[in-house]
């Protein structure tokens, strides 16, 4: 086997995510920024997070009351 060109292994690296909370993890990295975790993903806490990107959301709302209000009218027909 070839020495060293394996990577440093920290075993108390730290795993910082974006709602705050921080997790000591093993790593070839000193430090991991992660997006979500298990304290604020939709799965384990049950609660809804929506992320609104240009507006997206209030179209997607306006086509949905659109597309409702169009069946209703075809159903009163």
């Amino acid at each position: 086997m070839q020495k060293n060109i394996h990577p440093t292994y920290h075993s108390n690296a730290t795993a910082k995510c974006v709602c705050g909370a921080t997790y000591a993890v093993g790593s070839t990295k000193d430090a991991l920024t992660v997006e979500i975790c298990s304290a604020c993903h939709p799965f384990y806490t049950g609660k809804e997070n929506i992320l609104d990107t240009a507006g997206r959301l209030d179209r997607f709302k306006k086509r949905q009351a659109t597309a409702t209000s169009i069946k209703a009218k075809k159903a009163t027909k």
